[in-house]
């Protein structure tokens, strides 16, 4: 047995190549990586002298050749492959491993320029893989250092590598294959012609893995499945454990990644209850508990067989408070013994935990999404994520009434949770909670109402609450509906035509504006 060893990152390839020797196998490596092996005591060809041909072009052809591919082609099982090698002086090459120039990582890097990202396109690394591939019933193909220990212990144990072995080894390669070029693709579609990047480039190539199949979609004649960014997040749903409970569906997943992307966006404790992708409860509090059952007061009809989030540890008295309703996933940071033993009889119970990321100052860091993909028609719409986060600095007072502090702290409570209400979005708040939510209207004023008509449902009296609008009031109609329902300061984008009518409205009522100079249109 012949392997062939090049490799840009060095990671276990000395212990991978000392197994291989043990067993009998003839190693061949390039540059680097033979100048290494061969440091180690281990005995090792050159392919240059496999080739007969040096390396040029300061590296840039090395294994581009016959005597390289022609090994990692030929089918065994067909005569005149082996008789065209044997002309030609060609031995087989059973075992490829390789990994590739770092592009992905020299492009993240600041700085990068465009000889940087150019000079680290492998060329040689692919062409040869993709030969190990295609003919993967003859040759085993090894693209990433955890592969190492499972393709060895199978030698040892069998002699060879099965056919399901080098299948899964051949589509893990063209997988990586594929997401390499879509990483340059990526790349270089950004760059025009002076140099500089654009956001958006001449083609997107979306790279996903698949988590696990679903039993079905949105409604049970769907097919589904589930997947995460090759690279993802840190703290982002994808990165969940799931604890306890039945086999997530496409409805838990979409409303649980609501859940958490509002709920994470807290500092305090704080608790989001979702229903159908809107939240029908959110509150902050000194712990989970207070948090939880502020939230829960808010709308318990909707709360029912509703997903919840938290963003603190879940401990055995707030778990005793959820487990009297009926939920469908429960997700917090981590779970106290306490925590997880209460819900040990309500085994259907979904319990997702996911670790928040520490210390990041970025929105790649703390788990955000750094951009928003919309499937249309044969299409797509990418937009970046609305990661806008909104400071007192930035509340303009526009009527002659100005916030107190506690209404100001409620109006920024306020506008956090109307960025993750379906649009039309009303949504009623005091003291860190949510009071009435109005979501999804065609017109405000019906989301207005609508968030009074749950309030009152709820028994929760909406007078003096602050009430947050995602978008501007193109009249001064609605800011009377939630005036007359009780509000006593509003904050809204502003930027309407009628801005002074409403404004002038407001004065008139005698309740504070302030506008945001951000709208949170949420489809």
């Amino acid at each position: 047995m012949i392997a062939l060893i090049s490799v840009s990152d060095k990671t276990g390839v000395v212990e991978l190549a000392r197994a291989l020797h043990e067993l009998g196998v003839k190693l061949i490596s390039t540059g680097g990586t033979a100048k290494l092996l061969a440091e180690q005591g281990l005995p090792v060809t050159e392919v240059a002298e496999v080739t007969g041909f040096p390396e040029m072009l300061d590296g840039r052809v090395k294994t581009l050749h016959p005597m390289v591919h022609g090994g990692l082609l030929a089918r065994r099982d067909v005569p005149a492959h082996m008789e065209a090698l044997q002309a030609h002086g060609i031995d087989t090459i059973d075992l490829l491993v390789v990994n590739l120039y770092p592009f992905e990582a020299t492009v993240a890097r600041a700085g990068c320029t465009l000889e940087d990202a150019i000079e680290n396109i492998d060329i040689g690394g692919p062409a040869m893989v993709r030969s190990a591939a295609k003919n993967w019933k003859d040759v085993g193909v090894l693209t990433d250092a955890s592969q190492y220990a499972g393709v060895v212990e199978e030698l040892k144990t069998a002699g060879k590598l099965s056919d399901r072995t080098k299948f899964a080894l051949s589509v893990a390669a063209f997988n990586r294959i594929s997401n390499y070029d879509g990483a340059i693709s990526d790349y270089l579609s950004r760059i025009q012609e002076d140099g500089t990047q654009v956001l958006f480039g001449g083609q997107a190539n979306g790279r996903f893995v698949k988590l696990q199949d679903l039993r079905y979609g949105e409604n049970p004649h769907q097919q589904a499945a589930f997947y995460r960014d090759l690279h993802p997040a840190p703290g982002s749903l994808v990165t969940a454990r799931q604890l306890q409970g039945k086999e997530l569906s496409y409805n838990n997943i979409a409303d649980a990644d609501a859940a958490w992307e509002c709920v994470k966006g807290f500092e305090t404790a704080a608790c989001v209850i979702v229903k159908h992708a809107n939240p029908c409860g959110v509150a902050i509090g000194k712990d989970s508990l207070e948090a939880y059952s502020k939230a829960f007061k808010t709308d318990p009809t909707s709360a029912f067989g509703g997903i919840i989030a938290l963003n603190r540890t879940l401990d055995g008295a707030a778990a005793q408070a959820i487990s009297q309703q009926f939920v469908e996933v429960l997700m917090a940071p981590a779970f106290t013994a306490e925590a997880l033993e209460v819900f040990k009889t309500k085994v259907n119970v979904r319990i997702l935990q996911i670790d928040l990321p520490q210390g990041g100052n970025t929105d790649w860091e703390n788990g955000r999404n750094l951009m928003d993909i919309k499937r249309i028609g044969s299409g797509l719409l990418m937009q970046t994520a609305d990661n806008r986060v909104l400071t007192l600095a930035d509340l303009k007072v526009v009527t002659k009434k100005s916030p107190t502090a506690g209404e100001l702290e409620d109006l920024l409570f306020a506008w956090k949770v109307a960025k993750y209400v379906k649009s039309n979005a009303i949504v009623f708040c005091k003291d860190g909670m949510t009071m009435g939510v109005g979501a999804g209207q065609m017109s405000r004023l019906d989301s207005a109402r609508i968030a009074g008509i749950k309030a009152g449902h709820a028994g929760l009296s909406l007078k003096g609450t602050v009430v947050a609008s995602d978008a501007f009031f193109p009249f001064r109609d609605g800011l009377d509906v939630v005036v007359d329902a009780g509000a006593s300061c509003v904050i809204q984008p502003g930027g309407s035509m009628r801005d002074q009518e409403v404004i002038d409205a407001a004065d008139e009522r005698g309740v504070a504006m302030v506008f945001s100079g951000v709208r949170h249109f949420r489809h």
